[in-house]
């Protein structure tokens, strides 16, 4: 039975090609546009998360704060309020799975007839780990070279390439300010942060040959900034609290006086940053959904026209025995026969669209699996909803009005 229908339906919509074809246009351009716009979104929804990967997980930044000399008000990061003590103190509480005291600063890279102006940072092993960054060829900071203020330095992938080209990095020396470093460890390429910034272009130096050999201070133990890391992303509210309670406690400064300190939560930045993208996907795929609809005004314009050309033949097949539900299912099967295949050509349309974005214009975009079954759904749904009208006019119509129609 549904086989004949199936083959009836095939068979109306074949004698009509050109109408037929301009019915399912509407379908493919609809479902083309959400696929496109679907990828598009996915897209920057990826490059925004791998971005924020790269900067670590359950992370806060606890900044200095400003300092006023003669009456002018310093930035924020500038003063030296915060040590290296204030960080071992961090560490101790129960919210806090890791810290990086920091000293960072801008210098002159040389080695050999090429240089390169980068950025400097003084750091403790435990950088490493509150980053997720590894060391890729030699070793990493150790707190030997913490303790000892060793000259050793850490290069990003892009002071790399600067400086040394194809030539091996690790045991050359490099000079600072006319300082010699040797170079002990390479970074794991990361790639720009959230902000667009080049995060491998940098290079790592301990902590302590920061503060007296490099950038100098004439507070000891001071540093610019230390990284938290939070034991996990729920503990994020109880351990911005600890760490602003302690900190306050350790300054003896009393509720309702401004610290002296900042406390950032950089996840929650990065998150404000995912949840924009994430809108601006549901809003591309939104207005992409506009053209479904039109296609399916389109679907059901052109079925109200069959109906009528073909009332004399409804009129005949109810005459010879077919049933209400049969003409019925037959309208309803051509509506949605129309457009599953302008589904299919849509997907295969954004699909090639979404690949020829990627390779002009270098943006990424990515295909996912539910966006293909979310369109097929949509189809089908718009298919039933749009062609459910006239095929019910169809159905319904008499056999002696049919019959007597010209």
């Amino acid at each position: 039975m549904i086989g004949s229908i199936l083959r009836e339906a095939w068979k109306s919509m074949g004698a009509n090609k050109l109408r037929t074809f301009l019915t399912m246009l509407g379908m493919v351009i609809g479902v083309g546009a959400v696929i496109l716009m679907l990828a598009i979104g996915q897209g920057a929804q990826y490059v925004v998360k791998q971005a924020i990967a790269t900067m670590g997980s359950n992370l806060f930044i606890v900044l200095a704060s400003f300092s006023t000399t003669s009456g002018v008000r310093t930035g924020t990061g500038q003063a030296p309020t915060l040590t290296v003590n204030d960080a071992r103190a961090l560490l101790e509480l129960n919210t806090v799975a890791e810290v990086a005291p920091m000293q960072p600063g801008t210098k002159q890279i040389v080695y050999g007839a090429a240089n390169w102006n980068t950025q400097v940072y003084g750091v403790t092993p435990g950088y490493f780990t509150v980053r997720d960054w590894t060391v890729v060829e030699g070793d990493p900071i150790t707190e030997t070279d913490v303790r000892n203020a060793t000259r050793v330095a850490i290069v990003g992938q892009t002071v790399l390439d600067r400086l040394f080209g194809d030539e091996p990095a690790v045991g050359k020396t490099i000079r600072l300010e006319n300082i010699p470093f040797t170079v002990a460890g390479v970074l794991d390429r990361k790639g720009q942060s959230f902000d667009g910034r080049d995060q491998d272009d940098t290079v790592l130096i301990p902590l302590t040959t920061a503060q007296r050999k490099v950038f100098g201070s004439q507070f000891p133990n001071s540093v610019r900034m230390i990284m938290v890391q939070a034991v996990s992303e729920n503990a994020m509210a109880q351990a911005e609290e600890d760490i602003t309670r302690l900190l306050r406690e350790r300054r003896r400064t009393p509720e309702g006086q401004e610290p002296d300190f900042t406390v950032r939560n950089l996840s929650a930045v990065a998150d404000v940053q995912a949840q924009t993208t994430k809108v601006m996907s549901i809003l591309l795929g939104a207005v992409a959904c506009v053209s479904l609809i039109v296609g399916g005004i389109g679907i059901m314009n052109i079925m109200l026209v069959s109906v009528t050309e073909r009332t004399r033949e409804i009129g005949i097949r109810m005459a010879i025995g077919a049933r209400r539900r049969d003409i019925l299912a037959q309208f309803l099967l051509e509506a949605i026969i129309v457009s599953v295949l302008g589904c299919v050509i849509g997907v295969a349309l954004g699909v090639g669209c979404a690949l020829l974005a990627m390779r002009v214009t270098g943006i990424y975009a990515e295909v996912t699996a539910w966006s293909v079954l979310l369109s097929f759904a949509v189809a089908a749904f718009i298919g039933v909803f749009f062609g459910f009208y006239p095929a019910r006019k169809a159905a319904w119509l008499k056999p002696i009005e049919a019959l007597r129609y010209q």
